[in-house]
């Protein structure tokens, strides 16, 4: 597949395009610095502004699918949303947080006493994103949040899905490679199972 990666030089996203581009796909990465984006055979590497939706737009158009690995604080909503639209793209997936994701029915991590003060105004904007998409009639759209502790690590491929509780193992304990994060994201794009819906992954 044709797929483009916005912000492909971050931790996620350069984990999602090396996961993608492992696997095969022509893969096109957007970034700032696109300098920064690793080199592989299958990745094109281009400069671009997530917040401009004209520009982005462009830069989506002709793949089949779009993701955008951005910062919820440094992003603009409705640009990312209308880029996706404005290009044509057959799919939209979004890296998402944790902070969104249920500790008990109708109760977000976001919202609880102990979450981190230094993560809530990303998180909260990570939230009111996924809220606008469940508003969204004409994407087809898919947001991945993973645990509530991400870092590097190993690719298992071995782990576990959910959809809008937060994932908790036997020891208390939330936690997802990037790179396993990545291969999550890869699957779901080669096997739809979470269409215009959020999932979460963890172990």
């Amino acid at each position: 597949m044709k797929i483009a990666v916005a912000g492909a030089s971050g931790r996620a996203g350069s984990r999602i395009t090396a996961e993608l581009a492992n696997r095969g796909h022509q893969v096109t990465g957007i970034a700032r610095h696109p300098d920064k984006i690793e080199k592989h055979a299958n990745v094109t590497a281009v400069r671009g502004d997530a917040n401009d939706r004209a520009a982005l737009a462009k830069l989506w158009a002709g793949h089949e699918v779009a993701i955008s690995s951005i910062h919820f604080s440094a992003s603009d909503v409705e640009a990312l949303i209308g880029a996706a639209k404005d290009s044509g793209v057959s799919r939209y997936l979004v890296v998402g947080g944790a902070g969104s994701l249920e500790v008990a029915p109708g109760v977000r991590l976001v919202t609880t006493p102990g979450f981190p003060a230094a993560y809530k105004a990303e998180a909260e904007k990570g939230a009111a994103f996924l809220d606008r998409l469940r508003q969204e009639k004409e994407l087809d759209w898919t947001f991945l949040s993973p645990s509530a502790m991400i870092d590097f690590g190993a690719r298992t491929g071995k782990f576990r899905l959910g959809t809008d509780q937060l994932l908790v193992d036997a020891d208390g304990k939330s936690f997802i490679t990037f790179e396993d994060f990545a291969v999550a994201m890869a699957d779901e794009i080669e096997r739809p199972a979470h269409r215009r819906a959020r999932f979460t992954v963890g172990y």
